[in-house]
């Protein structure tokens, strides 16, 4: 049973089967986020993606960064990712038409910043996730 159902703007229903969250900046001892730290944060997070899935298809989904007005430091000004960092096992109907819909899906796993920690679903997804271009990315596989 997914955990849930959402929408993407292509009309395509995705499932998702496993997420995992975190804090983005959980564990931060000093310093202040600014864009060499979020670069690392962004990559480390697709390579968490892709360590942990290695036999499935792996997607970032580019984050939103805002710059409050905050006075930068050392590193330049301050740069802000939304505070949850995510993971998530999604799969669908299978993308090649010729494939019988019985024995085989499309799988991808996201990767992703958002917010807060809600389990995305329907259409009150995040549009970046919505946005995904699932025929271009998913692998079909037998189930």
């Amino acid at each position: 049973m997914p955990l849930s159902h959402t929408a993407l703007s292509s009309g395509r229903s995705i499932e998702l089967s496993e997420l995992r969250m975190s804090s983005t900046y959980g564990g931060m001892l000093e310093g202040y986020p600014c864009k060499r730290i979020n670069d690392w944060k962004v990559s480390g997070l697709l390579h968490r993606a892709e360590r942990a899935f290695p036999s499935l298809p792996v997607h970032l989904v580019s984050p939103a960064r805002e710059y409050p007005d905050q006075s930068g430091g050392a590193f330049g000004p301050v740069e802000v990712l939304p505070s949850v960092a995510c993971v998530g096992v999604f799969s669908s109907t299978a993308v090649d038409p010729g494939l019988d819909p019985v024995l085989h899906h499309s799988v991808l796993v996201i990767a992703w910043f958002q917010p807060l920690p809600d389990v995305p679903s329907g259409e009150n997804a995040d549009p970046a996730l919505r946005g995904v271009p699932w025929e271009e990315l998913a692998r079909d596989r037998e189930f």
